[in-house]
């Protein structure tokens, strides 16, 4: 059984690949030794996949293969070829990546790959390198997180992805609600994301209920919760709980149960 599988059981829309390893399909524990197609196929939902925008000289961690994420435009024609549903950039924690350097990214495969690909982009995780956006330790030091976006959206990101109020420190409803708002009116038709993780994802299931009306407040097009948990998945109960609290009780279960439909 997947981890995909797994997710969808219990309630989520989507799934993101993290870690998967696009020079060596056998390297991929959450293809479980299947093809994306055919993990697709047993889904029957969107998945899409991470790919990581790191900056020159850094390391991963030594549980899966930085250079089988990256963000090169091989591995996105890869992408493509797959028929994947959406690609999301960013940099796994400890991998050194910057705001500007998944800017670059995102303007380079949306000038090269343009409405092939669903791209998100943004800044919710990796604090420790640099501030996530809507962190206020950076506007107090002069950074303008309005202006960042502006530019992912000029790069061509069709989907701005933020932290949760209340999984990191600092981050709140109101902040990052500015910043879904200016996103949504800067280019209408640009989705905003909102992510739940710092581990807080494997917190109990009344921290993920109140941790998810946070992120309603936001106005977020879609809400994330991460892969901090059970054996590189997101605890199921918590999925389930995140679920139950984004749409309540019949939309969930009509979602757990709707797979052949």
């Amino acid at each position: 059984m997947t981890n995909s599988e797994l997710m969808f059981a219990f309630g989520a829309d989507m799934v993101m690949l993290n870690t998967i390893n696009l020079d060596d399909v056998t390297d991929n524990p959450g293809l479980c030794g299947m093809s994306y197609q055919e993990l697709k196929a047993l889904c029957r939902r969107p998945i899409g996949v991470y790919l990581g925008c790191p900056g020159a000289g850094t390391q991963a961690e030594k549980t899966y293969s930085l250079d089988g994420m990256l963000a090169t435009p091989e591995h996105v024609a890869t992408c493509i070829e797959w028929g994947v549903d959406f690609i999301v950039l960013g940099g796994n924690p400890g991998c050194g990546t910057r705001i500007a350097d998944t800017i670059a990214a995102t303007r380079r495969i949306k000038d090269e790959f343009g409405d092939r690909v669903f791209l998100w982009a943004g800044k919710w995780e990796d604090g420790i390198t640099e501030p996530v956006l809507g962190d206020p330790l950076a506007a107090a030091q002069g950074r303008d997180d309005r202006a960042l976006i502006a530019e992912f959206i000029d790069a061509g990101a069709d989907c701005i992805d933020l932290p949760a109020p209340g999984t990191r420190s600092g981050i709140t409803v109101e902040g990052i609600r500015n910043l879904v708002t200016f996103a949504h009116s800067y280019k209408p038709g640009t989705l905003a994301m909102c992510f739940l993780d710092s581990s807080v994802e494997c917190a109990d299931e009344a921290t993920v209920r109140e941790v998810t009306l946070m992120m309603k407040q936001t106005g977020a097009d879609i809400l994330c919760i991460g892969d901090g948990g059970f054996s590189g998945g997101s605890r199921p109960e918590n999925v389930h709980a995140m679920s139950v609290a984004a749409k309540d009780m019949h939309y969930t279960y009509f979602r757990m149960a709707s797979v052949n439909r």
